[in-house]
C-alpha cells in the first residue's frame, strides 16, 4: 500500500528536463536560506522597536522594490534574456543581505528594503520565463510545481531553523545565512545550466494575441486581481500572523517557526499529487484557482474563533491547500496568455500583483489591526478570497465569449 503510494508519487516527476531539476535544487537553497521573511515584521517591531506605522511604511518599501524588481525583470528577459537577469539577481541581492543587518534607522530600512527587493525580484519572472525554455508545454505545470514544491520545502525547513538561529545568534545570523543562500544557489545554477533561448518550447495552445495587446486583454487584468488578492491573503503570513501568534496565544518564534513550517510540509506532501491528478482529470485550471480563493479566505474567518490555540493549526491547514489549489495553476494560466517572445511582460505583470500585494496587505492588516484589532482585518482578508473566486466565474464567463468570437 505504501510502496504503490509512493511510485504514484514519484511518477509525478517522471518527464521533467534536468535543467528544471537543477533549477529546483538553488531554489531550495535559496528559500532554506530565505529565512528572514517570515521573521521581519517582528524583527522591526521588537528588536528595532519600531512602531505598526513605521513597520507597514517599511513593508511598504519593501513592496514597491518588489513591484520595480517585477518589472525590470520582465522587461530585461525579453531585452537580454532571462539567464543573465537570473544571475545578477541572486549575486547582487546576497550582497545587499550582508549590508542590510547593519542598517537599523527607519528612513535608511526604506532604502534598503527597497534596494534589495528590486535587485531580489529581477529573479521571479526571469524564472517564470525560464520555464518555457527548459521545459514541453505538456510538463510546465508540473515543472513549475517542482520549482514551487523547492520554495516550500525550503519554507518548511527554513522558519524553524530561523527561530533556533535567533535564539542562538540573534537576527543578524539570518541577513548572513540568507546572502550566503543567494549567492550559492546562483554560482550552482551558473556552472550546471548553460543558456538557453527562451521560447524554445512554445506552447501550442498559447493564447495568440498582439504583442502590445497586454494592456488591452481584459480577461488578463480580472485575472490579475485574482492573482492579486489571494497573494494579499497569503502574505499576512509573513506579516500580521507572526504577531498574532505572539500577541494573542504567546507564541514563541520557534513555535511560528513551527507554523510556518507545517505549510511547507504540507505543500511538499500534496501539490504535485493534487497537480498531477488535476491534469489527468483536465480539470479547468480557473475552477482550480476558485476553489483555492475560497480556501485560502476561509482560514482567516476561521481566526476569527480566538479562544483556543489549535484554531491556528487548522487555518494553517486551510491557507495551505488553498495555495496548493490557487498558486501553481494561476502561474500556468498567466503564461498561456502570453504570445511568444513577450512572455516576460506578462510574467513581469503577473508577478507584479504579488508585489503590489505585499505593499498593501502589511499596510492595510498593520494599519487595520492597529485601529479596530486583529478580528476585522481577518473579516476583511476572508471577504478577498470571496471576491477573488467571483472573479474567476467572471473570467469563466469572458473566455466563452472571446472563445465564441475565434
Amino acid at each position: 500500500m505504501l510502496t504503490t503510494a509512493f511510485n504514484r508519487y514519484i511518477n509525478n516527476f517522471k518527464g521533467v528536463s534536468r535543467e528544471i531539476w537543477i533549477l529546483t535544487l538553488i531554489t531550495f537553497i535559496n528559500r532554506a536560506g530565505t529565512m528572514v521573511l517570515p521573521f521581519l515584521s517582528k524583527y522591526l517591531k521588537e528588536d528595532l522597536q519600531f512602531s505598526y506605522g513605521e513597520v507597514g511604511w517599511i513593508m511598504v518599501a519593501f513592496g514597491m522594490g518588489s513591484m520595480l524588481g517585477s518589472w525590470l525583470g520582465g522587461k530585461l528577459s525579453d531585452k537580454i534574456g532571462f539567464y543573465k537577469v537570473m544571475v545578477f539577481s541572486l549575486f547582487s541581492s546576497g550582497l545587499f543581505f550582508f549590508a542590510l543587518q547593519y542598517i537599523t534607522s527607519f528612513w535608511g530600512l526604506c532604502l534598503g528594503m527597497f534596494s534589495i527587493m528590486t535587485l531580489a525580484d529581477m529573479f521571479r519572472p526571469a524564472m517564470f520565463v525560464s520555464l518555457g525554455a527548459y521545459a514541453k508545454p505538456e510538463n510546465r505545470t508540473r515543472s513549475l510545481t517542482l520549482v514551487r514544491l523547492a520554495v516550500n520545502l525550503g519554507f518548511a525547513a527554513g522558519p524553524a531553523l530561523g527561530g533556533l538561529i535567533i535564539m542562538g545568534m540573534g537576527y543578524q545570523g539570518l541577513f548572513w545565512v540568507d546572502g550566503t543562500s543567494c549567492i550559492v544557489a546562483i554560482l550552482i545554477f551558473a556552472v550546471l545550466v548553460k543558456e538557453k533561448k527562451k521560447g524554445s518550447h512554445q506552447d501550442p495552445h498559447a493564447t495568440i494575441l498582439e504583442a502590445a495587446s497586454v494592456f488591452k486583454d481584459k480577461i488578463f487584468w480580472v485575472f490579475l486581481f485574482v492573482s492579486f488578492a489571494t497573494a494579499m491573503i497569503f502574505f499576512q503570513l509573513f506579516t500580521t500572523l507572526p504577531l498574532y501568534h505572539s500577541e494573542q496565544f504567546g507564541l514563541s518564534e520557534l513555535q511560528t517557526g513551527l507554523l510556518m513550517t507545517l505549510n511547507g510540509l504540507l505543500i511538499f506532501a500534496l501539490e504535485m499529487p493534487f497537480v498531477g491528478y488535476f491534469e489527468r482529470k483536465k480539470v479547468q485550471k480557473l475552477k482550480i484557482i476558485l476553489w483555492g480563493s475560497l480556501l485560502m479566505g476561509s482560514s482567516f474567518y476561521l481566526l476569527l474563533f480566538n479562544v483556543w490555540a489549535g484554531i491556528l493549526i487548522i487555518a494553517m491547514i486551510f491557507i495551505s491547500i488553498g495555495e496548493i489549489f490557487a498558486f501553481p495553476f494561476s502561474n500556468t494560466f498567466a503564461m498561456s496568455r502570453a504570445p511568444k517572445g513577450h512572455e516576460g511582460r506578462y510574467m513581469a505583470l503577473y508577478t507584479m500583483s504579488f508585489s503590489l500585494a505585499h505593499i498593501v496587505s502589511s499596510k492595510v492588516g498593520l494599519e487595520v489591526i492597529a485601529r479596530f484589532g486583529y478580528q476585522v482585518n481577518w473579516v476583511v482578508m476572508g471577504t478577498l478570497g470571496i471576491a477573488a473566486a467571483v472573479c474567476c466565474i467572471w473570467i469563466q464567463k469572458l473566455l466563452k465569449l472571446e472563445n465564441q468570437t475565434i
